[in-house]
């Protein structure tokens, strides 16, 4: 049994504290220069972000010990396996509202910080329950594999449904017809908003009804508050900037899901069996962090290997018959 991480306050309020910071001076550079950012950029920003969360990572090992430095990997790579799912349906609403390319970073940007918000939100409320309601593992661990099993026959279709909260804001709310700039609010005889502060609701809302299956899911790598909460923040940190970098490598990736699914499939049954052990069943094992771990890493290599060798033997029959008829 893995002993809980007792945190004073500070170490709370200097977290919080130090990804405002990051993120302020990412905004700041992003308001001042609006523009669609370079693949080199790109790169050193994603860099950035990665470097920071390993070496979070590599901190909590030292300081905390192999059990909660491993929950954090665990569970940062799921979440950032997912978020790069969830940029499909980004590129989506960025398209189906004609958002201008130099502005996309900063729509980005503002709807990952309310996403942020919005799961701060809810890994409290998931933090307080799991530590009264047992049985609740039982119930995330169901629903994973239920959103496994629907995920893994799933051909995704490239559509977008707008949500009810983004349907009541644009309901509620008098908007204009156009873009005015980055500008959310203008006036034109009364206070209006513009397209773009719909837009930055619909990344904000429609990535936390993806927290409905990644909030269990990391739940299932670690019960700790402060490891699910700073894992998602490092998953959302960056990518903004993985938006751009991998976008043209999206379509490449056909087997995402797959892995994905079996990804959650296997946390799911892994949240049941614990939940089994830890009500005296003898036959249900403690799966070791470190077997998770390499359930993930090997999961996601493997999917990733595939679908770009899928990807290759397809382009390849496209360009043949080209060839074939010149």
């Amino acid at each position: 049994m893995v002993p809980a991480m007792e945190l004073p306050f500070w170490i709370w309020a200097a977290t919080i504290g130090g990804f405002c910071l990051v993120l302020a001076l990412d905004f700041w550079l992003v308001a001042r220069n609006p523009h669609e950012p370079s693949f080199k950029e790109c790169v050193g920003w994603v860099s950035f972000y990665v470097g920071l969360a390993v070496a979070f990572g590599v901190g909590l090992l030292l300081l905390s010990g192999p059990a909660h430095g491993g929950e954090f990997f665990a569970g940062w790579i799921t979440e950032y396996s997912l978020s790069v799912d969830n940029l499909f349906v980004f590129l989506l609403i960025m398209s189906r509202f004609q958002v201008p390319r130099q502005y996309r970073q900063k729509v980005l940007l503002i709807g990952i910080i309310l996403a942020l918000v919005m799961r701060g939100g809810f890994i409290a409320a998931g933090a307080e329950a799991v530590t009264r309601f047992d049985w609740l593992f039982y119930v995330f661990g169901a629903f994973l594999v239920y959103t496994a099993w629907k995920l893994i026959g799933h051909e995704e279709e490239a559509e977008f449904s707008e949500n009810i909260a983004l349907r009541t804001v644009r309901r509620v709310l008098p908007t204009t017809d156009t873009y005015h700039g980055a500008r959310l609010t203008v006036h034109h005889g009364r206070r209006m908003v513009t397209p773009m502060l719909i837009v930055m609701v619909a990344i904000g809302t429609t990535d936390l009804l993806f927290a409905l299956d990644s909030i269990p899911a990391i739940f299932g790598l670690t019960k700790e508050p402060y490891l699910v909460f700073t894992a998602n923040a490092f998953a959302l940190m960056g990518l903004r900037q993985l938006f751009f970098l991998i976008g043209g490598l999206l379509d490449r990736l056909v087997y995402l899901s797959k892995g994905l699914s079996v990804v959650l499939a296997f946390i799911g049954v892994k949240l049941i069996l614990e939940a089994l052990h830890h009500d005296g069943v003898s036959w249900a094992p403690e799966i070791p962090i470190l077997v998770s771990l390499g359930v993930i890493l090997g999961t996601l290599a493997v999917t990733t290997v595939l679908s770009l060798m899928k990807s290759s033997r397809d382009a390849k029959k496209v360009v043949e018959p080209e060839t074939a008829d010149r």
